[in-house]
């Protein structure tokens, strides 16, 4: 694992734990029991922020005092070699990004989580919830991990949680994930937690779809 770069996504519009359990789509269905845990109105499952942990994360809301680490991670080279998007040039551009997230954040268009160690509440990696459909029944997922992180089960573990809060909390009934056809470490994580290849998207680009039990 510590061999591939854990830059799963490559996004279409504003780009955006240690577990060695076999999680499948019918463990985490079984255990939210998600048929019976809509909110009312879905988007209220956006407000206030949801805060997700795990045995050794904390997923929480993006800070503006989180621009350096921002800034190292969408300006790495390895965190870069499979996405769509121009690096990071200053911490005006982290800070410009934050902002985006911000605002998107306050329109409900999308949930984005700064990846922390519980207790260190330093920004590692993030991971991220948007392109959601008008009834919110299907999303687009998205992370990345700074490369120093890589080979620790952490991403693993925050896909896991938050997996399991868009179909608990939200009701989703898909998932959706873009990658480039040779990074071999996302789609390993696609496919541990049964994403199945839908289509392709361009030359290099695939589209994975995780789909609900109904």
């Amino acid at each position: 694992m510590a061999l591939w770069p854990l830059n799963l996504i490559i996004v279409r519009t504003f780009i955006l734990g240690h577990s060695t359990r076999p999680w499948s789509l019918a463990a985490i269905v079984t255990s939210y029991n998600i048929h019976q845990v809509y909110p009312t109105t879905i988007r209220d499952s956006f407000t206030p922020f949801p805060v997700l942990r795990t045995e050794r994360l904390t997923l929480r809301q993006l800070l503006h005092s989180d621009d350096k680490e921002i800034f190292a991670l969408r300006s790495d080279a390895i965190v870069n070699k499979y996405l769509d998007r121009k690096p990071c040039k200053s911490i005006d551009d982290a800070r410009d990004f934050i902002g985006v997230i911000g605002n998107s954040i306050e329109k409900k268009e999308s949930i984005y989580w700064a990846i922390t160690l519980t207790g260190a509440d330093k920004l590692i990696g993030t991971i991220c919830l948007y392109g959601f459909s008008g009834d919110c029944s299907t999303a687009e997922i998205g992370f990345e991990l700074l490369p120093h992180y890589h080979g620790n089960g952490i991403m693993q573990e925050a896909v896991a949680t938050v997996i399991e809060f868009g179909l608990a909390s939200i009701g989703l009934k898909s998932i959706e994930a873009y990658t480039h056809c040779e990074n071999l470490g996302s789609l390993r994580i696609l496919e541990k937690f049964n994403f199945k290849q839908n289509r392709n998207d361009g030359d290099n680009l695939l589209v994975y779809k995780l789909r609900a039990i109904s």
